[in-house]
């Protein structure tokens, strides 16, 4: 264990750099977890430790890092580096995963929301903390454009991006899977062929699918639904937030 106080360490660089450049997580294959929540978290369903960070004076039980790069940091570098200054104690490094679309283990019974290039990660967190928390099989992120590791996601969603299976793949892709799995897709969108959400019945296998909150889904992903669904909404709000819809329907379907 090593006690630093310089933000010029190179470790503390390339801590700064896994935490705001996703093209070095990528290249790297690691990420950045802030919190002992939520490392504990992903500890827990099998992520590994490369690095751990400590800030001075922590007197829990270190997390088992199963690595000898643990660091104590000085109060002042800690709160420098850490992106909730002062309501954490630990950061760690860890290694990524892979996210493959046949790696997630499917059943007549499974629930699958699936989300068409959503861009913003605090959206992302939600949907996925969410998905977790109404005991969702799995989530699929069609066309991503956001770095999955990127850390607002994995804040926002309180450790639920570790707690839920996710895969990543070409809308293509996903199409292809669900059709090979005989999903029954319900397409939520603002389509002339739109029923209300409460007056249709969810079939399983069942997945559920999104777009973007300013374009919507894709016609491609129209075409091979089973039914189109929609929440309504008053005048004159026009829409509501993805993770809000999203929410709204996992919960619905899960009465069903």
């Amino acid at each position: 264990m090593k006690y630093l106080s310089s933000s010029h360490n190179p470790q503390i660089k390339k801590l700064n750099l896994l935490m705001s450049k996703s093209r070095v997580r990528k290249k790297e294959n690691r990420f950045v977890v802030s919190g002992e929540r939520e490392l504990n978290r992903a500890v827990e369903m099998g992520y590994k430790i490369d690095t751990l960070f400590y800030r001075e004076g922590y007197d829990e039980e270190i997390i088992d890092a199963q690595s000898e790069d643990i660091f104590e940091l000085s109060s002042a570098l800690f709160d420098r580096v850490s992106m909730r200054s002062g309501s954490e104690e630990v950061i760690a490094v860890l290694e990524t995963k892979s996210h493959h679309i046949n790696d997630i283990f499917v059943n007549n019974d499974s629930r699958i929301l699936v989300v068409e290039a959503p861009e913003k990660p605090g959206n992302i967190g939600a949907l996925l903390r969410t998905a977790a928390a109404a005991d969702w099989d799995a989530v699929i992120i069609a066309n991503p454009k956001t770095d999955l590791y990127h850390p607002q996601i994995i804040r926002n969603s309180m450790g639920g991006v570790f707690s839920i299976p996710i895969a990543t793949d070409s809308s293509e892709a996903v199409i292809s899977f669900l059709e090979e799995n005989a999903f029954n897709i319900s397409a939520a969108a603002l389509d002339q062929k739109a029923k209300h959400f409460k007056r249709v019945k969810y079939q399983r296998p069942l997945a559920l699918v999104f777009g973007t909150e300013d374009k919507g889904l894709d016609q491609k992903w129209l075409k091979k639904a089973q039914q189109i669904v929609k929440i309504p909404v008053k005048f004159p709000i026009d829409s509501l937030n993805l993770s809000v819809s999203a929410g709204i329907l996992m919960y619905h379907c899960g009465d069903q």
